[in-house]
């Protein structure tokens, strides 16, 4: 059964399992609801879990607090390759500590105001901000998108 959490977060293939409000901010705590992975080695299905870890990530703030989600970090092991993979996540870019919606919107608040202004608001320093905006606006250059 889908929860009102999982409803408001509306992220696929995943399910709220816990939250806790920590010195001003929320965190919710992720469970992944697929059982496996594609590997990107061979694409074979596997579901030979080999390791778990949690990450946080920053996502869109909520109720007027920031919001951070706990997030399993799986790696997968390929009977068929005998090699390991970590598991793909859609709502999250490779090697980033902030959801892709989150991003987006940091870029989009940058174009209406000024990345100094965007840091104290959202408790980022200058160089984070600047960099999700470099890398959004690089993106959107390939796509042609605006």
């Amino acid at each position: 059964m889908t929860s009102l959490l999982d409803n408001l977060l509306d992220l696929a293939e995943t399910t709220v399992e816990g939250y806790q409000e920590v010195e001003g901010y929320v965190c919710l705590h992720l469970k992944l609801l697929n059982r496996g992975t594609y590997c990107p080695h061979c694409n074979y299905y596997t579901a030979e879990l080999h390791q778990t870890t949690q990450i946080l990530v920053r996502d869109l703030s909520s109720f007027g607090k920031p919001v951070y989600l706990r997030v399993p970090r799986r790696r997968f092991y390929c009977p068929k390759c005998q090699r390991y993979s970590t598991e793909k996540i859609e709502f999250l870019a490779e090697r980033r500590n902030y959801t892709k919606r989150y991003e987006q919107h940091i870029y989009e608040r940058v174009l209406s105001s000024n990345v100094a202004e965007i840091s104290r608001i959202e408790y980022l320093s200058c160089a984070e901000v600047e960099g999700i905006f470099r890398r959004i606006s690089s993106e959107k250059k390939k796509t042609g998108d605006k």
